[in-house]
């Protein structure tokens, strides 16, 4: 790419707005600035793109966002007037621009004779993904960075099924927009002259209202959830994002009647003022919640990020403390709950299966093999676990129960393709009302799953590699882990995993065997303890390992034996980051 070309047109040329152009006049001189601005563009993948909010190539503006949505119409309109005619449905969350950006998107694609729907205001990702498939829908997008800093947004693309685009479709995306280097030749199309038209037309709350009508099926016992909710008092927070209008009115239809939401943190703010990072991941996100629940005597405190499609937990001990669930045992939890109530209840359906990926507890895999419910494991990214619904339910005779990843997402019906963060705060309370019921927190009910099945510790760690030398980095690490297979850490490797070439490798025979996944830029290494997994972030400048290790006797065994094999593994990184 010519940068300094690219920099001069974007800061002169008046097809870029005034505050474009100030913008990047504002850093001229800066060589380093402007190179890091200029010297890519945001890459599209099926998670579509996600950068920090700005001007140039390598961030996301109204610009890039043309760029990509024209990607994205020609693909439609290369499928025919059917595909035109059924249209896309867009939606968006609180992030800064996020309203603009699904505008200019929305723009577009009428510009180029599609029809498009509109959601009339904040909208969850489930919400979206559920739209795609109540509306009949060729595509849909959602404008959100999901759980990113204030300083991102993003762009998520979604096909007919409600999933995330499959790897094909990106490709034929990736195809067009990368022959479009001059922006300057994208044409502008006018919202309103199509909101008047009706080629955009505005939804209004029927789907809202459908939607709710949907989660409230995947409920596990309707009976003694109207007996217990009123006994619940539960705390719930939105973070400033779209669950602020879907959470708290779910909760109080089903008769929870004790609901405490954050005031601080119910208005939709991009700039999240209340927290450093809008994640349910991080325990300072709950500040605020667990102040309020300590105060109100809460059993449990719950919150979802900003597009409403992650969940997080706290929860009430029996000295009166709040402990936060992880991404795992939340899916744990609500997995022993699901199963046992069913098989309770004699509502079990022939055949279920339930999804989870690689870099998931494999506690998950016991409680299933306890219930003779099929267990199966994708990669990372909830994309994969739409795919086997669509595959095994639609397509198959199984019956989908349950899915989960270790990052907060869960679904537990087929009326979506992504996680489900409004239907899974209904979830988990419900289960926490059944459970103080029998006079247990969700936290016994977690000690009891270790209890019954063996105690699974999990940890991550990120590191941010950032910037041009950090993408060379991340692929330089990768290429060194691969070249020494299993001698990475002190702990026994039984077998080496490299996804990305499909070959799994024995590591006391040298015997190759095939990986029967899609090729993804993943390392796994299997231990008589547990697992290890590295990988780089398909959406952030990280690198992320996760660990996975079961002990019979105690969690602090799993903890310690965790911990000193990711010191391992962290010093090899050092020695290879020299």
């Amino acid at each position: 790419m010519d940068i300094e070309k690219l920099y001069d047109q974007w800061s002169t040329k008046l097809y870029f707005d005034d505050a474009t152009r100030k913008e990047l006049l504002a850093v001229a001189g800066d060589d380093a600035e402007i190179r890091d601005r200029f010297y890519r563009e945001l890459e599209f993948g099926t998670a579509g793109i996600r950068g920090v909010i700005g001007a140039g190539t390598n961030r996301i503006n109204v610009y890039v966002v043309r760029r990509v949505s024209h990607g994205i119409a020609q693909m439609i309109v290369k499928r025919g007037e059917k595909a035109m005619k059924a249209g896309i449905v867009i939606g968006y969350d609180s992030r800064n621009f996020s309203k603009e950006f699904a505008m200019e998107a929305a723009s577009v694609f009428a510009g180029n004779g599609i029809r498009v729907y509109m959601h009339s205001d904040l909208c969850p990702v489930p919400v979206l993904s559920y739209s795609i498939r109540k509306l009949k829908c060729e595509a849909g997008v959602m404008v959100t960075a999901s759980h990113n800093p204030k300083e991102y947004n993003g762009y998520k693309a979604y096909g007919s099924d409600g999933a995330q685009i499959p790897p094909e479709d990106s490709q034929v995306i990736t195809d067009v927009i990368s022959k479009i280097t001059d922006y300057t030749k994208l044409p502008k199309f006018d919202y309103d002259f199509f909101v008047r038209k009706g080629t955009i037309r505005i939804l209004d709350d029927k789907v809202k209202k459908s939607y709710f009508a949907e989660i409230k099926k995947v409920l596990v016992d309707k009976e003694n959830l109207k007996k217990n909710a009123g006994n619940l008092k539960l705390v719930y927070t939105p973070v400033h994002g779209a669950g602020a209008k879907f959470v708290p009115v779910i909760l109080k239809e089903l008769g929870f009647e004790n609901l405490y939401v954050v005031e601080e943190q119910m208005e939709p703010n991009g700039d999240f003022p209340t927290v450093n990072v809008p994640n349910p991941e991080n325990r300072d996100v709950y500040d605020l919640a667990v102040a309020l629940a300590e105060k109100n005597g809460a059993n449990l405190t719950l919150a979802t990020d900003p597009d409403a499609d992650r969940t997080g937990a706290f929860i009430k001990s029996a000295n009166g403390e709040y402990v936060m669930l992880n991404g795992n045992q939340i899916g744990c939890v609500l997995l022993e709950y699901i199963l046992s109530a069913k098989a309770k209840t004699g509502t079990m359906p022939e055949r279920p299966f339930v999804v989870s990926t690689i870099v998931s507890t494999d506690l998950a895999k016991a409680i299933c093999d306890n219930y003779g419910v099929e267990y199966i494991q994708v990669l990372t990214g909830f994309k994969f676990i739409g795919e086997q619904i669509a595959l095994l339910e639609e397509q198959g005779d199984k019956k989908f129960v349950f899915g989960f990843e270790e990052s907060y997402g869960y679904l537990a019906g087929t009326y979506a393709r992504d996680k489900d963060a409004v239907a899974s705060c209904m979830l988990l309370a419900e289960a926490a009302a059944y459970y103080d019921s029998i006079g247990m927190t969700l936290l016994d009910a977690v000690e009891e799953i270790y209890k019954k099945y063996g105690y699974y510790a999990e940890m991550q760690v990120s590191l941010t590699l950032k910037g041009e030398s950090g993408v060379a980095k991340m692929a330089e690490l990768m290429d060194a882990f691969r070249a020494k297979k299993g001698d990475v850490v002190k702990e026994e490797i039984s077998v080496f995993k490299d996804i990305k070439t499909s070959v799994a490798v024995d590591c006391k025979t040298g015997e190759e065997t095939a990986i029967d996944l899609p090729k993804s830029n993943v390392l796994y290494y299997d231990m008589p303890c547990g697992w290890f997994a590295v990988r780089p972030s398909g959406t952030e400048p990280k690198i992320k390992f996760y660990f996975g290790i079961c002990d019979k006797t105690s969690m602090d065994a799993a903890w310690d034996k965790a911990e000193e094999i990711k010191a391992d593994l962290m010093a090899t990184v050092q020695e290879l980051l020299k």
